[in-house]
């Protein structure tokens, strides 16, 4: 529906609203020692340092998700199962569906949740830059969003930088939401300089995700970014897509880069000037 309607969506990406997003849950996950903590976002950083035991050399990976999500949802579910034996790191995973749900039906949803997603950007910076007074190397911090999550970490690794003087590490952007986003200005948007080192996957490009070339390094998955196997999509994506596989296509980049983490043996890649020249061998 939102791929179908985006131009009747009103994005209003105002920052002087001073929106509360306090009720945000942030899980921490130390899966070595087979611990969960939950905090409210603004006591996180305290709560994080405060974990027994805690490694502040080990990774810390932080998954932000995007519209509609929550914590028990099953791409949270996917993502602990793809980190939880992932070496020496933990995962945190926030929980911001108090703000992004569908609740007051698809579309006026969407505009209260593209409207928060400054101030959720902004907490999630604040949070991190308390684990990094507490002694937490930007070096070891990596985040991953999907959909209007990857957008949020435009503000989080912009405002982090304004905070600490630092850039956190990596970001991972995972078909960053397109309506509202595909024609606005490019500080609205996750991009390149927000993080060391920014990386963008397409999945439904054009559709809920993202046409716009933002990171370091954008991969444009399959048909164009915008179409995957398997999902139904006609000919002509974004015309008569169902909302269905549209929704299919967008979730194909968490399957996608998952497998990466959990079979990196599995993606062999050859550098080469053109796609014409590669299957000419």
């Amino acid at each position: 529906q939102l791929a179908l309607r985006s131009n009747l969506i009103k994005c209003n990406h105002d920052r002087t609203l001073n929106l509360d997003v306090s009720g945000i849950d942030v899980y921490f996950y130390d899966f070595s020692r087979n611990h969960v903590g939950t905090y409210a976002i603004d006591n996180a950083a305290q709560g994080i340092l405060a974990s027994p035991e805690l490694d502040k050399v080990k990774k810390f990976i932080i998954f932000v998700p995007g519209y509609k999500s929550k914590i028990t949802k099953k791409t949270e579910e996917q993502v602990r199962n793809t980190f939880r034996n992932y070496p020496n790191s933990y995962l945190i995973i926030l929980d911001h569906s108090q703000y992004t749900n569908d609740k007051q039906g698809y579309i006026k949803s969407y505009e209260r949740s593209v409207q928060y997603v400054y101030y959720i950007g902004k907490a999630l910076a604040n949070m991190l830059s308390g684990l990094k007074k507490g002694g937490i190397s930007a070096k070891n911090m990596h985040c991953i969003g999907h959909s209007l999550g990857s957008q949020m970490l435009g503000q989080t690794g912009e405002i982090f930088t304004n905070l600490t003087g630092e850039k956190i590490s990596r970001i991972t952007a995972l078909d960053p939401a397109g309506p509202c986003f595909s024609n606005s200005l490019i500080q609205e948007q996750v991009r390149s300089g927000v993080a060391d080192y920014v990386e963008v996957y397409h999945c439904n490009a054009g559709g809920l995700g993202t046409t716009s070339v933002l990171g370091d390094i954008d991969f444009f998955v399959n048909k164009k970014g915008a179409a995957q196997p398997n999902c139904g999509t006609p000919w002509i994506p974004g015309i008569f897509d169902s909302s269905k596989a549209a929704k299919c296509n967008h979730r194909m980049c968490i399957d996608m880069y998952t497998a990466t983490v959990n079979h990196p043996e599995w993606f062999i890649a050859h550098k080469c000037a053109t796609y014409k020249d590669y299957k000419k061998g």
